[in-house]
Formats: C-alpha cells, sequence, structure tokens
C-alpha cells in the first residue's frame, strides 16, 4: 500500500503536525533551553552579588516554565496548557555612558577566578544565542502554535538581555562609549524620509 503522504497534495494527518526540518529546529531550540537552564544551575554556586543571583533565579524560572509549554506543545502541535508570558525586568532603563579606567581583563586559570562580571558576560551570551536561535527558527516552523510560541518569546530573551546588559552596564563591566556630540548629530542627520512608492 502507498503511502499518502508522499503523494502531492495528500491531507496530512492531524498526528503529523511537524516538518521535518521543523523537528531538527525543535530539538536544537529544547536542547538550548536545556543546555542553558543547566549552565544557570553550575553558576549559582559562584554569584557572590545577590542582585545577579535573583535575576539568574527570575530568569531560570521564566525559562523553566516556557520550556515546560515547549515541549506539551511540541509533542501535541496543539495549544499548551497556558499561553507564553511576557518576561519583566526588575531593572530600570538607566545607561551609563562613557569609560571609566577598569583594570584589563584575561582568561581565568583557575576556577577560583570566577566572578560575577564572569557569570554575568556568560548568562549574557548564552541569553542572546537563545534570542537568536529561536527568530530563526521561527521564520521555518509549520506548525502555527510552535511557531507563534518561538516568535512571541524572541522578545522575552531580548528583554532578560537587556536586563543582564544593566546589570552589567551600573557596574562597568559593560561600558558604553559616545561619539563626540558634532559626530552623532552628523550621523543622525545623514538620512532622510522616502517618498512611498505608488
Amino acid at each position: 500500500m502507498q503511502n499518502p503522504y508522499s503523494q502531492p497534495g495528500a491531507a496530512p494527518m492531524s498526528s503529523m503536525n511537524h516538518g521535518g526540518h521543523e523537528m531538527f529546529d525543535s530539538h536544537e531550540i529544547l536542547s538550548s533551553f536545556i543546555s542553558l537552564l543547566d549552565q544557570y544551575v553550575i553558576f549559582e554556586q559562584f554569584i557572590q552579588d545577590q542582585e545577579l543571583k535573583r535575576i539568574l533565579y527570575h530568569q531560570h524560572q521564566f525559562i523553566t516554565d516556557l520550556y515546560n509549554i515547549t515541549v506539551e506543545a511540541f509533542a501535541t502541535g496543539k495549544k499548551p496548557s497556558h499561553p507564553t508570558q511576557t518576561y519583566n525586568m526588575d531593572q530600570n532603563n538607566q545607561v551609563i555612558y562613557g569609560l571609566v579606567k577598569t583594570a584589563p581583563r584575561k582568561p581565568m586559570m583557575s576556577i577560583r577566578e570566577i566572578s560575577d562580571q564572569g557569570i554575568s558576560a556568560y548568562m549574557l551570551g548564552l541569553v542572546k544565542s537563545t534570542a537568536s536561535l529561536l527568530a530563526m527558527a521561527s521564520l521555518e516552523i509549520t506548525n502555527p502554535v510552535l511557531r507563534r510560541m518561538m516568535a512571541d518569546s524572541v522578545p522575552n530573551f531580548i528583554e532578560m538581555g537587556y536586563e543582564l546588559f544593566l546589570y552589567q552596564n551600573k557596574r562597568h563591566f559593560y561600558q558604553v562609549p559616545q561619539l563626540t556630540q558634532q559626530d552623532m548629530a552628523q550621523l543622525q542627520q545623514s538620512y532622510a524620509p522616502s517618498p512611498y512608492l505608488v
């Protein structure tokens, strides 16, 4: 008997609610969530600053919930028990501009050298790479529920990354240099509005 799925135009059964490429993307996303959560558990024991520890707990809880509902939606192809939530950070939006002199950085030679500066940078790297992965995968996922969940999660990971940036910035771990006022003004005025194509 011929497989009806191999025939062009054949209607798929409800259990076949994911494309092949999407299966690999979903596997990569779920594996990335696990890796991120595992690394947060490892980082927790080394954090000295209570504010960074609160950020880690808050993000870990949020990502764990996202992981659980993603597993649910991936397995069923249907809406999970609750929709994706919105991540709300605790930081204010105050950015410190300019550079201050700090000690030069270098790679660690021992685990005893681990610091909150390094841990917050590792966390930021993980969150940024997850945001990129979710954005790329959501463009190719065919299941509408899973696609929407992944697309809706991108702004949440952007918010987590911004939270970590702000944490680092106020401690001068992540400094933000500025151009001169004249150079900034010149760049800001180097574009003009475009007329619409008629």
